[in-house]
């Protein structure tokens, strides 16, 4: 068998007495961080410092984050469209009642995203 030798060819930069390599980070994934990919990185950086730490330096956090907070979204609108059905928030109601309707909506959104908090950004 006949083996082949890999060199890697690293360049480094020098900084008062002492040489640093040159390390390119591979490309983070395409995408912004919103509301549940931030609680989520948050809550790893405040209460599971290890495993923040991990994903940082595996360069997977962002990966993770996106990820998180894709379920996180379509749990909510899932929740959020079973739950006005379930109550009867229409947009009949929305039309005869503008304030009534405000105050469900907002009140079934809140409750969505504590639901959320809880099945998705707040577990391991």
């Amino acid at each position: 068998m006949e083996r082949e030798e890999q060199t890697m060819n690293i360049t480094y930069e020098k900084c008062g007495d002492y040489l640093i390599p040159n390390l390119i980070p591979n490309p983070e994934p395409e995408g912004e961080l919103r509301k549940f990919g931030l609680m989520r990185k948050s809550y790893l950086e405040n209460y599971r410092r290890g495993i923040y730490s991990g994903l940082l330096l595996s360069g997977e956090l962002k990966k993770h984050l996106l990820m998180i907070q894709e379920q996180a979204e379509e749990r909510f609108d899932l929740l959020v469209e079973q739950m006005t059905k379930q109550e009867g928030v229409t947009e009949q109601l929305k039309a005869q009642d503008q304030m009534l309707w405000v105050r469900r909506i907002n009140n079934i959104r809140v409750r969505a995203e504590e639901i959320v908090r809880e099945e998705i950004i707040y577990t391991l």
